[in-house]
């Protein structure tokens, strides 16, 4: 048997409904002649008359009126579904998975999504805290948050936050016993707290610019981290530790 299409379906549906070829046609805007031929090719499909004609009326045979039981629901749910399907066009709704590192998903990040989440109560929001290039796509992710350099040429990429810059800071009882840096290489002298990105495979070099010459300086200390959350190089400050690095 030859394979059915759904709009052959949807014709037949249309004509046993109405109990009429002109009405079913003026609901379908087609003419006559179109559904008529349509259902003859369904009927010879079949290999069964679906329709008995009359000049005056039409009414489904007893496999016409089986076939309308059976299909008729299942077209008009997915009429239903794709009727709220439309209302998200007007009131947005559903989850919104972002991957981001830390530092962009609590500065820029939530400060939006809060004010989003609160205007549409039916939306949620999952952010996945990774330092490393995920694919978006592959991960199902609706979108990526990284820094500019590592954004791949062929990305498509829109700034959300102007240009950032580091400091270099340290605790106040850690240089009661150290001198004061005076220029980026006497860092390499110093306790430093390290960050290691998954995207470098190794430690970060911080990277320092003076009149367009970029410089870059490997540190050295007793601790590393995997992220630039403030709070936890708070904690080792109050040690009396570090120098360290802060966005």
């Amino acid at each position: 048997m030859a394979r059915v299409q759904p709009n052959e379906l949807l014709v037949f549906l249309a004509v046993a409904r109405e109990r009429s070829f002109t009405r079913a046609a003026a609901k379908l805007g087609v003419s006559q002649s179109a559904l008529s031929h349509a259902m003859r090719g369904l009927e010879a499909k079949l290999g069964l008359r679906l329709l008995n004609r009359t000049t005056r009326s039409v009414s489904p045979t007893e496999a016409g009126e089986r076939l309308l039981q059976r299909i008729g629901p299942h077209f008009a749910e997915i009429d239903s579904e794709l009727a709220s399907l439309s209302e998200l066009r007007d009131k947005p709704a559903g989850t919104i998975r972002i991957t981001s590192g830390d530092h962009a998903a609590n500065t820029i990040l939530w400060p939006a999504l809060t004010k989003l989440m609160r205007r549409y109560p039916d939306v949620k929001v999952e952010i996945n805290i990774e330092y490393g290039l995920v694919d978006v796509v592959a991960e199902r992710f609706d979108a990526g948050v990284r820094f500019g350099e590592q954004i791949e040429k062929d990305m498509i990429a829109v700034r959300i936050a102007p240009e950032m810059r580091m400091s270099v800071i340290g605790a106040p009882s850690y240089f009661k016993n150290h001198p004061l840096p005076k220029k980026p290489q006497d860092l390499t002298a110093h306790t430093c707290i390290n960050l290691r990105l998954p995207t470098r495979g190794s430690l970060y070099a911080w990277e320092f610019e003076r009149n367009k010459r970029k410089l870059n300086v490997h540190v050295d200390g007793q601790s590393s981290a995997t992220t630039l959350i403030w709070r936890y190089m708070q904690r080792w400050r109050v040690l009396g530790w570090p120098i360290c690095r802060r966005i």
